[in-house]
């Protein structure tokens, strides 16, 4: 089957990502997807071309989010968008599907008149559906899971109703005061990385003319690991902030259809008020919620262990007090605060392995940096197009349209 460059000069994939309504693969279609698809990354996994500007590799990232796809469903939902994306849907008779596959000279060659032209379009396609991952996904998730915004007055969740026939998620607005005060009784008031103690809570005892003691009546005297605590969200909050219209974002929209994707169901387990229950939370010390939401460091389980983790780090030794180290996650004594979900932290994982060894977590760095700078840098290296549409996707329209003010 002829590859058509279909979506090359598309700005989105909404339409190829709405795979809701579409049954699962069957075997056979699965394992010629799934052949197809490394034959693919093997052939097209090269040195960049001559003059290339190279961000990030975007076939290791493709590659990789199929890796880290959390399900046999989930791996199929990714290989029925790549396929669509590139021109090639999986259809009955996929199993007998043909895709022209370029040699690696002919993928690398500096002279255009060599260059096969359906296959460079090919490329051009891998390349697209990997930029609107991250531009989506990946770019925005990193950025907005940096801070949590502290505890501010609850507020009612508002639903919003997609347009017929789509994927409904419900957003909320800013609710972690009750979140924040249910994490600390769960987590024993301490950090659930360093065990530090919050210092607030020693100012409530003392307050009250208190004998200072930890949540397990054991004496504070002469402890020295204290710490200011915070809420931490696994998946970010701001992921389902409605707008000043009550409503989602396109972008945010775009975000829930690909992390739905990555892991099919995952996106109603944090609409609505869900987005902010313990389960999607940690209490951690403003460093450590820094570097987990820099998605830094992660949580492996411990086979065998329930909510026992090893939590390792991208960054050298050392660089990281306390870690790595083997923590076991408090559960409340009640069991009425849910434990932090094992699947949210296993997806916080999976994306932290793929921005890190893709290289697209160090290039987002760089976007962030810039972001924050809030002007274009003087070499004129700054990433102009995705500053812009990275302030869109944080802070809406306005904020986007000042971001192109001062960048120009």
């Amino acid at each position: 089957m002829p590859v058509e460059p279909l979506h090359r000069h598309q700005s989105s994939l909404e339409g190829i990502l709405d795979f809701s309504a579409r049954p699962p693969l069957d075997p056979a279609q699965r394992q010629a997807a799934d052949q197809r698809f490394t034959e693919l990354i093997k052939r097209f996994d090269q040195p960049p071309m001559e003059g290339e500007d190279v961000k990030y590799d975007r076939v290791k990232l493709v590659q990789l989010t199929y890796q880290y796809s959390l399900s046999d469903e989930s791996k199929g939902a990714f290989l029925r968008a790549f396929f669509e994306s590139i021109g090639t849907p999986i259809s009955e008779d996929f199993n007998t599907a043909e895709i022209n596959l370029p040699n690696t000279a002919e993928i690398n060659s500096p002279n255009t008149d060599e260059i096969n032209l359906p296959n460079t379009a090919l490329r051009s396609s891998i390349f697209s559906f990997a930029d609107y991952l991250f531009e989506n996904f990946f770019m925005p998730l990193k950025a907005s899971t940096r801070k949590t915004p502290q505890p501010t007055p609850g507020s009612q969740s508002a639903v919003l109703a997609l347009q017929q026939g789509a994927v409904t998620f419900l957003g909320t607005p800013e609710r972690v005061s009750a979140l924040r005060g249910a994490c600390l009784i769960r987590d024993r008031h301490r950090c659930v990385i360093t065990r530090r103690f919050d210092i607030e809570q020693v100012k409530r005892q003392q307050k009250a003319s208190q004998e200072l003691q930890d949540d397990d009546g054991n004496s504070l005297a002469g402890h020295t690991r204290f710490s200011n605590l915070e809420v931490a969200h696994i998946i970010p909050h701001s992921l389902t902030r409605l707008n000043a219209n009550s409503e989602l974002d396109p972008s945010k929209v775009a975000a829930l259809a690909i992390l739905n994707m990555f892991d099919v169901g995952a996106a109603f387990l944090i609409e609505g008020i869900n987005i902010d229950r313990p389960g999607n939370a940690l209490t951690l010390t403003p460093n450590m919620h820094y570097h987990f939401g820099a998605f830094d460091i992660y949580f492996e389980p411990v086979e065998g262990q329930n909510h026992t983790y090893y939590i390792r780090s991208f960054l050298i030794d050392g660089l990281i007090d306390d870690i790595p180290t083997t923590r076991t996650l408090f559960l409340a004594e009640s069991r009425t605060i849910d434990p932090p979900s094992p699947r949210l932290l296993a997806i916080h994982r999976a994306i932290g392995h793929i921005l890190h060894l893709s290289g697209a977590g160090g290039y987002i760095d760089d976007i962030i940096r810039d972001y924050e700078e809030l002007h274009a840098k003087e070499d004129g290296s700054t990433q102009l197009d995705l500053l812009v549409k990275l302030k869109l996707q944080l802070q809406g329209d306005q904020a986007g349209q000042g971001a192109i003010r001062s960048a120009s």
